[in-house]
């Protein structure tokens, strides 16, 4: 099955609201990503964060779809999407190195 990677930033309006409010968002967008797990779906999900370790910068969704119109389809039922709150982009990722996506175990906990 094809992978894909959903890239996002906040929108100016978006960034600029308090970081309450983005939270708000936030763990909406994180409690679709569970239940879309829940269902089957196999996702890794993370944000980006600058050289000093502060987010601000974006985040990536990487998940398999069985093609490019399915993973359009779908991943505009993201809520932060649906609200408006960020600018996205979808593209296929062509995997050139069959090793598998790995997730560090002291990361584990904070997927909870």
């Amino acid at each position: 099955m094809p992978w894909f990677v959903k890239s996002e930033v906040f929108t100016a309006v978006a960034a600029s609201l308090p970081v309450e409010q983005r939270r708000i968002f936030i763990r909406a967008h994180r409690e679709w990503v569970d239940q879309e797990k829940d269902k089957g779906r196999t996702i890794h999900s993370g944000f980006l964060v600058d050289e000093n370790r502060l987010p601000g910068g974006g985040g990536l969704l990487i998940f398999a779809a069985n093609n490019f119109q399915e993973a359009l389809n779908w991943v505009q039922n993201d809520p932060m999407i649906r609200q408006g709150l960020v600018v996205w982009s979808l593209s296929e990722w062509i995997v050139d190195c069959e090793e598998p996506l790995i997730v560090r175990s002291e990361d584990l906990n904070k997927c909870k």
